[in-house]
C-alpha cells in the first residue's frame, strides 16, 4: 500500500490530535495551505519539513513511508523493548544478538 506525504501528514496530525487550525497556526501557514497540502496539491519547503516534524514530534522521513513500514517498525522497537526490559544488564552486543535472534 503507497501513502503520499499529504496522507502521512493528516495521518499523524489525527495521531497527535491536531486540527488543521492548530497545525497550520504552530507551523505559521493558511489552513487552505495545509489542506492543499495533505491532498497533494502543494509542496513543501525544507523549513517547512522541519516546521511540520518538529510540530508533530515526528522524525521527518515518517512522512514517507507507507503503513507496512510503519507496522514493522512498532513490532521490531516492541522486540527491541522487550529485549532490553528482559535484560537491563546486557551489553548492546548482547542486545543486537537477541534481535537478530528473533527476526523471524
Amino acid at each position: 500500500m503507497h501513502c503520499s506525504f499529504g496522507e502521512n501528514l493528516k495521518f499523524f496530525c489525527k495521531d497527535k490530535r491536531l486540527s488543521q487550525e492548530e497545525l497550520s497556526e504552530k507551523v505559521d501557514i493558511s489552513v487552505k495551505h495545509l489542506s492543499a497540502i495533505e491532498r497533494g496539491l502543494n509542496f513543501v519547503s525544507a523549513d517547512l519539513f522541519e516546521q511540520l516534524s518538529i510540530s508533530l514530534e515526528i522524525p521527518v522521513f515518517f512522512f514517507f513511508v507507507n503503513d507496512r513500514d510503519i507496522i514493522h517498525n512498532n513490532r521490531l522497537l516492541g522486540t527491541i523493548d522487550g529485549i532490553i526490559e528482559k535484560h537491563p544488564i546486557k551489553t548492546i552486543e548482547d542486545i543486537k544478538a537477541d534481535i537478530h535472534n528473533n527476526k523471524g
